[in-house]
């Protein structure tokens, strides 16, 4: 079998998500949206691949980190299609100069083992940027998407991610129920960027399968495709959203007219309609109902799923009119104003990702690594919030191994800024002094104005 399609890299801007097939009507809301869980802690928020694993998604970390899904749709007589999706980033890829460009290449190994047979894949791919900043991509980039044809029944698939420059490789494993697609059933919900759908199972798949499952809050719109198998004749299929709590949050009807070999819809909705956070979109009803879990985030690559923990972690983000009311905003206005900063703060709009918001939680996570020994959290204390807000400093003078007390200094040149922190208990919480605190603050309004 062919690969559904190979290496996809990422254009600037999502694929388009216009090829909606007719039969779906909007979403009707059902009941209020329930409040997010509060307490997530700044490890993991920033720790995308437990998220990615508690979703049933194949979740590789360091040294290439990516996600990846399994997906099921019936394949030519009796067999099945695992549609093998994976998502990661060009900045966890060696990439090195060819010409006029920078080129990357890696491996992808591909097993499924059942009881009746094993399966094996292995494709080399190559990603081809035109500048280095291009190379430094941290939000989903590049998608590798392959179809083996399998028998029904319990698999268990790995996955092998190789970069051939350097042959540093991760890999993951999961088990997965390979179902049977007889007359009469349907999918599991797909999620995807783009589709088109097909008339019959032995047609070419024309599916950009979304493998992280997550849609942004306040700015895409969510695809689930589903395929119906010789209904033998009109059914209405029920299909719902359903957070965390197994509160019903959104409710819609697939139509499908029946006695076709393969029928096809999609449904789309906009995540502003559903709550941040963990959802699963179920299709059909009892024993045939189909499943697939989703995630509606302010990013895929820090997964913040709670409003006000979002807000808290901005505490130190340059303020703007835009962000000062969306920390007044009422639930109803948030997903409009989330869009409207994202945009406002974004320095390359033609780019998918916001390289502001990109520094800054970067930043976030080397403070919340780095100052450890303060009794609270590194992006709290007063070294974390200037790493944060002005960056590395140019030079680090810790005078606390010597006689000259417990004091470190940080120079930065380009603010001709010398301030200095000082441990006035002997415990460890280093304190930015009066007069450098006053001399900080100086230095962050005339960013700001500049920034201006």
């Amino acid at each position: 079998m062919n690969p559904v399609r190979a290496s996809l890299a990422r254009t600037a801007g999502r694929a388009t998500l216009a090829l909606l097939l007719a039969g779906c009507g909007s979403w009707s809301r059902v009941g209020s949206h329930p409040q997010p869980d509060e307490g997530q802690t700044l490890a993991q928020i920033l720790d995308a691949t437990a998220t990615y694993k508690r979703l049933g998604r194949l979740a590789a970390g360091a040294p290439i980190p990516f996600v990846g899904s399994v997906s099921f749709l019936a394949g030519a007589g009796d067999s099945t299609l695992a549609i093998l999706a994976l998502s990661l980033e060009n900045s966890h890829l060696a990439f090195h100069r060819e010409g006029g460009e920078f080129v990357a290449r890696y491996r992808v190994q591909f097993t499924a083992e059942g009881a009746e047979r094993r399966a094996e894949r292995s494709r080399e791919q190559v990603v081809r940027v035109a500048t280095f900043q291009e190379t430094q991509r941290a939000e989903e980039s590049v998608l590798y998407q392959d179809a083996v044809a399998l028998p029904p029944g319990r698999v268990r698939v790995t996955v092998t991610l190789t970069d051939l420059s350097n042959r540093k490789s991760s890999t993951v494993s999961g088990e997965y129920e390979v179902p049977a697609f007889g007359p009469g059933t349907f999918s599991a919900p797909v999620l995807a960027y783009q589709v088109r759908g097909r008339a019959a199972r032995t047609e070419p798949l024309s599916l950009i399968v979304n493998p992280r499952g997550t849609v942004a809050y306040g700015r895409d719109t969510a695809l689930a495709y589903v395929e119906g198998y010789l209904l033998p004749g009109p059914r209405a299929i029920p299909i719902r959203l359903v957070d965390a709590r197994d509160s019903v949050i959104l409710s819609d009807t697939l139509h499908f007219q029946g006695r076709r070999e393969v029928e096809s819809l999609v449904l789309r909705f906009r995540p502003e309609t559903a709550p941040l956070g963990e959802l699963r979109i179920l299709a059909g009803e009892g024993p045939e109902q189909r499943a697939t879990s989703a995630l509606v985030s302010f990013s895929p690559n820090w997964v913040v799923t709670n409003f006000d923990e979002m807000l808290s972690l901005l505490r130190y983000f340059p303020s703007s009119a835009v962000l000062d009311s969306l920390r007044k905003a009422p639930p109803g206005e948030r997903a409009r104003l989330w869009s409207a900063f994202w945009r406002e703060s974004d320095p390359n709009p033609a780019s998918p990702e916001n390289e502001a918001l990109a520094e800054y939680f970067s930043r976030l996570a080397l403070a919340n690594a780095r100052f450890r020994d303060e009794g609270v959290p590194g992006w709290r204390t007063d070294r974390g919030e200037v790493l944060i807000r002005l960056g590395e400093p140019d030079e680090i003078f810790d005078a606390s191994p010597q006689s000259q007390g417990r004091l470190i200094r940080w120079g930065y040149t380009r603010y001709q800024l010398y301030l200095f922190f000082v441990d006035e208990t002997g415990f460890g919480r280093y304190r930015l002094t009066p007069a450098s605190r006053s001399e900080f603050e100086r230095v962050m309004a005339r960013v700001s104005r500049q920034a201006e």
